[in-house]
């Protein structure tokens, strides 16, 4: 029946072209892993998940810089997805071969970038346009209803060598829609940038704290899972699906969402109950309920951006790239908590940021056009 659910809405016909859903269920496919790969590499090379973690922010480190760039320098053409695509598939067969976190660490920075690539490729066709946001906000939902059981038994039975090269098939599969980029092949032509305005300035920085936030946190949900809450991988795994599934319903709403800013306040709450709480039933309760709050925010979030920009195709990148940031450093900032065993300072520093991002997206929601002029 789980299975059922994605199939059904990616058989609907959506508002984008297939080889962007590809794009972004590929790139998403590797994200939704990389959680669940943290607690065996830690095993492997005798360190703590903390320490493993910097393979996450090497990762979203080089996710952060074609998401900044592209947008200025690049075009959505055919040899840019082939690189993006080639790039992705490199780096996770060297991945897997990579003997020791540090070179691990290179390798999935290399990952990072193809992401980035994907990512920035996908929205920059959606950003501003409602339905388009939706059609794409939902596909990560899609992907981790089903993955994160299928990784764990994967993990456990064949190793995370062999998770590496499985995701390096992943990233290589968008190549086979690649006939469907258009053909135009140059750079693009140098012009001025707009400056942004004041609201969408601060929108930019409240999508940074809410990821800033929220990574520290959820990065290391898995682990809280099973080292806190004692709960098997395979059950960890089934919650992150039952957060997958209803954050669906989330980013495919049709009705009013409401302020961003509240939808972030009540992740917030969650993030400081996650960890704080060792609680099998509350952790579960938190880690489902986050899909909801945090999937009906993205896109109110994301049109509130919009509506606060005079060119808003030029926030798309921006606003991958400064969420992206905010995850470079969350890892770090959760992986010192771990490695202190201060969860629950964990959950309260988390929250607090995330409550911050939220006070700004009401403040900069609380007049249409007060912060544009």
């Amino acid at each position: 029946m789980t299975v059922q659910v994605p199939v059904k809405l990616l058989l609907a016909r959506p508002s984008v072209d297939v080889i962007t859903i590809v794009t972004i269920a590929s790139s998403t496919a590797v994200f939704t892993a990389t959680p669940f790969l943290l607690q065996p590499l830690a095993t492997e090379f005798g360190a703590t998940v903390g320490a493993v973690g910097w393979i996450s922010t090497a990762q979203l480190a080089g996710f952060v810089l074609p998401s900044w760039l592209a947008g200025r320098y690049l075009r959505p053409v055919r040899w840019v997805f082939v690189m993006l695509a080639l790039i992705g598939l490199v780096s996770n067969v060297a991945s897997a071969a990579a003997p020791g976190v540090g070179l691990l660490a290179v390798t999935r920075f290399g990952s990072g970038i193809s992401l980035g690539l994907a990512a920035w490729f996908a929205w920059q066709d959606a950003f501003g346009d409602a339905q388009k946001t939706r059609d794409v906000a939902v596909v990560g939902p899609l992907i981790g209803v089903v993955l994160p059981p299928l990784i764990t038994i994967f993990v456990d039975g064949v190793g995370y060598r062999w998770l590496f090269l499985a995701m390096a098939v992943v990233t290589a599969s968008p190549l086979l829609f690649a006939r469907q980029v258009p053909k135009v092949d140059r750079l693009r032509p140098h012009r001025t940038r707009h400056a942004a305005t004041r609201g969408a300035q601060a929108m930019l920085v409240a999508l940074t704290l809410v990821t800033l936030g929220g990574s520290s946190v959820f990065v290391y949900a898995a682990a809280i899972g099973t080292e806190y809450n004692h709960v098997s991988p395979f059950v960890v795994s089934l919650f992150f699906s039952a957060n997958a599934l209803v954050a669906i319903p989330a980013a495919k709403w049709r009705g009013r969402r409401g302020p961003a800013g509240l939808w972030f306040g009540l992740t917030a709450v969650l993030a400081i109950v996650m960890p704080s709480v060792h609680i099998p039933v509350i952790y579960a309760a938190a880690l489902i309920t986050w899909g909801i709050f945090f999937f009906m925010g993205i896109p109110a979030a994301f049109a509130l951006l919009a509506s606060r920009s005079r060119f808003p195709e030029e926030r798309a990148g921006d606003a991958q790239a400064v969420m992206a940031l905010g995850r470079v450093f969350g890892p770090l900032l959760g992986g010192a908590f771990i490695a202190a065993d201060q969860t629950p300072v964990m959950g309260l520093a988390a929250g607090a940021i995330m409550l911050g991002a939220a006070a700004l997206m009401l403040y900069v929601d609380r007049d249409r056009f007060a912060l544009v002029r």
